[in-house]
């Protein structure tokens, strides 16, 4: 199969799907990849490091598109890009489908077959592509907060873990996930008092027996989350609904509640945010201020790390592609119920359930485009 590896064109999004010893390994396959002239440089990968794996450096996204029988992004295709995209050209990458109308009516109308990372399920459950970016967004929600709480860049001024004699900031995380999981162990670490909600009671459970004793893991309820927002010098938002919009924990009622100088850190956002107040922004321009309180809603936190998230990304994405390029996706879909379940769009066709309720569109089943 011919493999093209784009270059990022969303803004501030430094990372690239595949490294050079990717390349290596799916050269060595017997696939042909292609890379995009500049694709890896804001990763630490030059051109001539993948032209050493076997890759062709190719000039322009368009030529990639337009050879390419699998595209590869780590972000979704952008609106200048959808006019490249081929009928029945898989299209492997995060799509967050559900929080983008403008871009799911862009591939139903191009009948591209969209297989999202994000979707993928792996074979004791659990999400295998989104978890490397899932813990890396977990921890940096966590540093962001500790900078953005600084009265310096609009916030209350308090130091995460205070010092002997001084109350440490209180820390409300919201989903006891991969990402909420490692926000608090980070906050943890720093000395703040957190506290960890999710609505699974065995989750807690576990949570209760790993995390350290400054992580107070509570079962969630909108009563739980109005009595502790008021307290809460820093909310991160960690909620994820598989393939469908996240939902609004925090109203703008309890926003209205909370600490002037107080940030929201919401890492959510990809899929529509989980606080009422929140859209998305960027690395340039990270920040909002709603109330009195920051909001940090940057849609692509492990770009601004991107040597540690492209490792980490393809670490485990390389499999799958692999896997997708020996068999065709039809053929992989069938004998793997993990890649079945990334399909989202098919040839003009809605097959993943999020999607189709997030916008009211028809759901067909996926074994019809088998």
């Amino acid at each position: 199969m011919i493999i093209g590896v784009l270059k990022e064109i969303k803004a501030n999004e430094n990372r690239v799907c595949m490294t050079p010893s990717g390349v290596e390994m799916l050269h060595q396959s017997g696939h042909q990849v292609l890379v995009e002239q500049g694709a890896g440089e804001a990763s630490g990968f030059s051109d001539a490091d993948y032209a050493a794996e076997g890759a062709e450096i190719v000039a322009t996204a368009g030529e990639v598109y337009a050879r390419g029988e699998m595209v590869m992004h780590v972000k979704e295709p952008q609106p200048s890009e959808y006019q490249l995209i081929r009928s029945g050209q898989i299209v492997f990458t995060y799509f967050h489908f559900a929080a983008d109308e403008q871009l799911t009516r862009a591939m139903i109308e191009r009948e591209a077959v969209c297989i999202a990372y994000e979707t993928i399920e792996g074979p004791r459950g659990g999400l295998p592509l989104l978890t490397p970016m899932s813990e890396v967004a977990g921890r940096m929600a966590a540093q962001q907060a500790a900078k953005y709480v600084e009265r310096a860049q609009g916030g209350r001024g308090i130091l995460l873990g205070g010092v002997p004699g001084v109350q440490p900031a209180t820390v409300l995380v919201l989903g006891g996930g991969v990402v909420g999981t490692h926000a608090a162990q980070m906050a943890c670490g720093l000395g703040a008092k957190v506290y960890l909600l999710d609505t699974n009671l065995d989750r807690l459970r576990h949570l209760s027996e790993i995390m350290p004793k400054n992580c107070i893991p509570l079962m969630s309820s909108p009563a739980t989350i109005r009595e502790l927002a008021p307290r809460a010098d820093v909310v991160i938002g960690a909620v994820l609904v598989h393939g469908a919009k996240a939902p609004k924990l925090i109203t703008r009622a309890t926003l209205k509640t909370m600490k002037k100088g107080a940030v929201l850190v919401d890492v959510a956002i990809d899929q529509g945010g989980c606080f009422e107040t929140s859209h998305p922004t960027t690395h340039q321009e990270p920040t909002f201020v709603v109330d009195g309180i920051l909001h940090y809603c940057v849609a692509n936190m492990p770009g601004a790390v991107p040597l540690t998230s492209t490792l980490a990304l393809t670490n485990a994405t390389l499999t799958y592609a692999g896997v997708i390029a020996d068999k065709g996706w039809q053929t992989a879909a069938r004998d793997d119920a993990g890649i079945r379940s990334g399909l989202n769009i098919v040839n003009g066709k809605v097959v993943y359930p999020g999607v189709a309720e997030a916008f009211g569109m028809e759901l067909v089943g996926v074994e019809a485009v088998l």
